[in-house]
């Protein structure tokens, strides 16, 4: 792609929202001199590589599940937790495949997925303003003047655990653990006692009965590296561009400039600004790149965003994740669908049906309800299919734990039951069963598609 008149520092001449107060001793300059030195997180190729199968998706010939933490904490980081968040994603992806025939793109919210934007830049309790949290990259979530201090040394211990995450990912996913014959251990057990984890039980057994047919018809599994390996990226929200900049190796084999903090970084709604340094920082960099779109965006608005992040029109390079609310996605999603298709501008569309539906509990908990998250991805199909566009994917906040933070589903959260397990140090996030049920209600979607 074109980069033109663009260097890896050259969004500092413009406007960079979202950004901490860092402090003005040396440190933040001193972290980011270490960080500009040290091996890169992911490869050129690994990037080009999800290019490729994210050109699939916006071709129609593949749906994107891009899933994982709200935000990766320092205080929760284990090698169970890294475990638990890919079980259930490796489980909503066979949900997908097998149900309706469609590969699935898997994309995690993980090894870098620290930063956080805020709608205020301080909070206020009990009479007492400090700094707002924004993430553990940035600063603590404890409220007390000393713990919301930025501190630029916690990109680096941001990079260290996501290089530890990452070597982990590698090692489950071609290591054996995602190995199709292991399909029914993914169940977790206080999933698989749940109506959801039945039904994947029942699919996991008809994933048994065709590699015996494929054994018993002289096809050896064993020789198909596909059904014992899963290619699986990483990504994040690309939010402090000192962090980003720092990461951003140039290429031996093309000579492009890559971010290689993770495979694809996205734009949040808040930093989309076509003038701003997000865009300038993102329109630079080889790898896929995302934007999420609200419904303040206009037709205008949306092609000139695609011009200036894919002008050479790349399948895969572009993934546009709407983000409109239950309520609004109806009326707004249309005329940008037909805007950019009229364009010719071949993006991945994925749908967060999580960021427009939050809202405050009677108990003063920050919730999201099922039905709403569910009812937002009907109306994404729904356009799409009144267009005769492809609905490319999900973006969706999860965890592999038994968490009580989303209201509804199966289970039937209430709001007086979330107080039992609420353990997210942001927003709230599905949990296993939640994340399984999501994902056989999609793959129906999907197979009515």
């Amino acid at each position: 792609m074109s980069q033109e008149s663009w260097t890896p520092d050259s969004w500092r001449s413009l406007k960079a929202d979202q950004q901490p107060d860092w402090p003005s001793d040396g440190s933040l300059e001193s972290a980011l001199k270490t960080l500009s030195s040290v091996p890169p997180l992911v490869f050129a190729g690994e990037a080009r590589d999800l290019t490729a199968a994210l050109g699939r998706v916006a071709d129609g010939r593949a749906f994107l599940l891009q899933a994982g933490d709200c935000a990766e904490s320092f205080d929760a980081f284990s090698a169970d937790s890294i475990r638990e968040r890919l079980r259930v994603i490796l489980q909503m992806a066979v949900v997908l495949t097998y149900s309706s025939g469609v590969p699935a793109v898997k994309v995690g919210r993980i090894a870098g997925q620290f930063a956080k934007p805020r709608s205020a830049n301080t909070e206020t309790i009990d009479g007492v303003e400090l700094p707002s949290f924004r993430g553990h990259i940035v600063n603590d979530s404890s409220f007390s003047a000393e713990a919301r201090k930025p501190d630029p040394h916690r990109l680096i211990d941001a990079y260290n655990q996501s290089a530890s995450t990452l070597n982990l990912l590698r090692a489950f996913t071609k290591g054996g653990f995602a190995d199709l014959d292991r399909v029914h251990k993914w169940n977790k057990e206080f999933v698989a006692s749940s109506k959801q984890g039945q039904r994947y039980e029942k699919l996991a057994d008809e994933i048994d009965r065709a590699l015996q047919f494929m054994r018993a018809t002289g096809v050896d599994p064993a020789g198909v590296p596909a059904l014992h390996e899963v290619d699986f990226y990483t990504s994040h929200e690309a939010l402090i561009l000192g962090y980003e900049e720092a990461l951003t190796r140039k290429d031996s084999l093309t000579g492009d400039y890559y971010d290689c903090s993770a495979h694809l970084v996205w734009i949040g709604e808040r930093t989309r600004g076509l003038e701003d340094a997000h865009m300038e920082f993102t329109r630079g960099i080889s790898n896929p790149v995302g934007c999420k779109v609200g419904p303040t965006i206009g037709t205008d608005e949306i092609v000139e965003l695609c011009e200036t992040l894919n002008p050479d029109r790349i399948p895969g390079r572009l993934t546009l994740i709407s983000r409109m609310g239950a309520d609004k996605v109806g009326d707004h999603l249309r005329p940008l669908l037909r805007a950019v298709a009229d364009a010719g501008h071949p993006v991945v569309w994925a749908c967060d049906p999580m960021h427009g539906n939050t809202f405050t509990s009677t108990s003063g908990r920050k919730t999201r309800h099922f039905e709403s998250i569910l009812d937002e991805i009907r109306g994404f199909f729904a356009a799409h299919a009144a267009e005769g566009t492809w609905p490319g994917g999900v973006h969706v906040e999860l965890t592999g734990d038994d968490v009580t933070e989303c209201l509804g589903g199966a289970e039937e959260l209430l709001d007086d039951d979330l107080g039992l397990r609420y353990e997210t140090i942001c927003d709230p996030r599905l949990n296993a069963r939640q994340s399984l049920e999501l994902a056989f209600r999609v793959a129906e979607l999907l197979s009515q598609d």
